[in-house]
């Protein structure tokens, strides 16, 4: 089930991503006379098709990783007499860039309008308050203690632990000083520490910046405590009950909730004694942990219970409502802070001071799709405007065969009024193409591997 959620949700971000970006260049297209042969939404076998009645065909295709809009063009072969006046070719040169730059621009405002419904239904977060700090890391030689509230990263606010990533990944690869304003919990003044970064990162596929500073964000104490009970399951046979916390196994004190799940999966199919506090008073009963084999082929117990996750206390939660014109503002805010992130990573990749196993591919994309959906709405709209502009900015990159390349042309053609060289284009086409795949194959590898 959760396979067939991950596929539905990735196919629908794709689908929503290429068909903005390949409208954007069918209107504009429409908009400077163009004649559209065909819009088609995936690539292969078509699925659906119709036509309007300018002789358009639109396509939806059996392999949704990409689309394209198909115009009359001389490029492409002869072209009836009566359609040379609707041929892009002829379009003058500012026309030109218009259609190839608009496929790029409607990602942007695709992002913008996603962003815009997040805010405008609210964002809440839980503020970073320091619950630990790792000896010898570079939070605790910037002076950092356990109880302080991160409220700024160089200079940037951090009121959430989002907010806090987000501004912890712009330093990922840099040597430098790195600045923190901090509050503690029993004084309203911030101040700031500092602390030192030596490439920091670059060379991890999956960095967590957070903990590679040293830090543990504070998180509620999750205690043994039931809150489903699965039908059928061992624990229901012990007659456990939701609410019902477990407090020895075998005489062990449970502390917390790792260490109850940590001694079930230790003991498939062994019997284990409990003590168990109910509505405040204390009983025993003995559980019996159903075997199941897990990836890799390790056997390990499984009780059919899930815990009650606590709540966290009510001045670390951090809700903001925006009104619908500030949250278009922090939607066009938000999709510029995306674009510049992007582009900086992409400039700091080329000069080596990250990995290219940040690089992610299809499956990390769906991935990602399926968990941010179960998260809700707004983390899924979330994601698809990351998409969206990663799409846009990438589209946007001086390489031939990509819309930025194709801009290029256009630009140098409009300083030196004539086209560039046919030979030149179909040689920067090879070098592109070459590009673009090893890219794509680079990505994949970088899935594969972390699978």
């Amino acid at each position: 089930m959760e396979l067939l959620q991950t596929i539905f949700f990735t196919l629908v971000a794709l689908g929503v991503l290429v068909t903005f970006h390949e409208f954007g260049h069918f209107w504009v297209a429409r908009r400077c006379g163009i004649k559209v042969l065909r819009f088609s939404v995936g690539f292969g076998t078509p699925l659906l098709r119709w036509r309007d009645k300018l002789g358009t065909e639109f396509v939806v295709a059996a392999l949704p990783l990409g689309g394209y809009v198909r115009m009359v063009d001389e490029r492409e072969g002869n072209v009836p007499a009566e359609d040379l006046p609707y041929a892009f070719t002829r379009k003058p040169v500012w026309q030109r860039m218009a259609v190839v730059a608009a496929g790029p621009l409607a990602n942007f405002l695709l992002a913008v309008l996603l962003y815009w419904i997040v805010y405008a239904l609210g964002v809440t977060g839980i503020a970073p308050i320091i619950g630990a700090v790792t000896p010898d890391s570079v939070a605790q030689r910037a002076g950092l203690e356990a109880g302080q509230e991160i409220v700024a990263v160089d200079g940037t606010a951090t009121p959430t632990w989002q907010s806090l990533n987000e501004q912890l990944i712009k330093r990922i690869g840099e040597t430098g000083t790195i600045t923190f304003t901090v509050k503690a919990p029993d004084d309203s003044l911030p101040y700031e520490r500092t602390g030192q970064l030596r490439d920091w990162l670059g060379a991890d596929d999956e960095p967590d910046p957070v903990a590679d500073l040293g830090i543990v964000l504070y998180t509620p104490e999750v205690l043994p405590i039931a809150d489903q009970i699965s039908p059928g399951e061992p624990a229901e046979r012990a007659g456990l009950q939701p609410g019902d916390r477990i407090l020895s196994a075998d005489g062990k004190p449970m502390e917390d909730w790792g260490a109850w799940v940590a001694y079930v999966r230790a003991r498939p199919e062994q019997a284990i004694a409990l003590q168990v506090e109910r509505d405040g008073r204390q009983f025993e009963t003995t559980v019996v942990p159903r075997a199941t084999v897990v990836d890799g082929g390790e056997e390990i117990g499984q009780v059919g219970m899930s815990v009650r996750i606590p709540e966290w206390p009510e001045e670390m939660v951090r809700k903001t409502d925006y009104g619908v014109i500030a949250a278009l503002g922090r939607g066009v805010e938000q999709t510029w802070n995306t674009s510049v992130l992007i582009l900086d990573s992409v400039k700091k990749m080329l000069m080596g001071l990250i990995s290219a196993k940040h690089l992610s591919g299809p499956i990390t994309i769906a991935k990602v799709a399926g968990a941010s959906a179960q998260y809700g709405l707004s983390a899924y709209l979330g994601f698809l405007a990351f998409l969206s502009v990663s799409l846009g900015v990438l589209n946007l990159l001086p390489i031939p065969v990509l819309d930025g390349g194709h801009l290029m042309y256009y630009i140098i053609e409009a300083v030196k009024g004539t086209p560039v060289s046919e030979k030149a284009q179909m040689l920067g086409f090879r070098i592109g193409m070459f590009l673009v795949i090893g890219l794509m194959l680079l990505a994949l590898y970088n899935d594969l591997a972390r699978l």
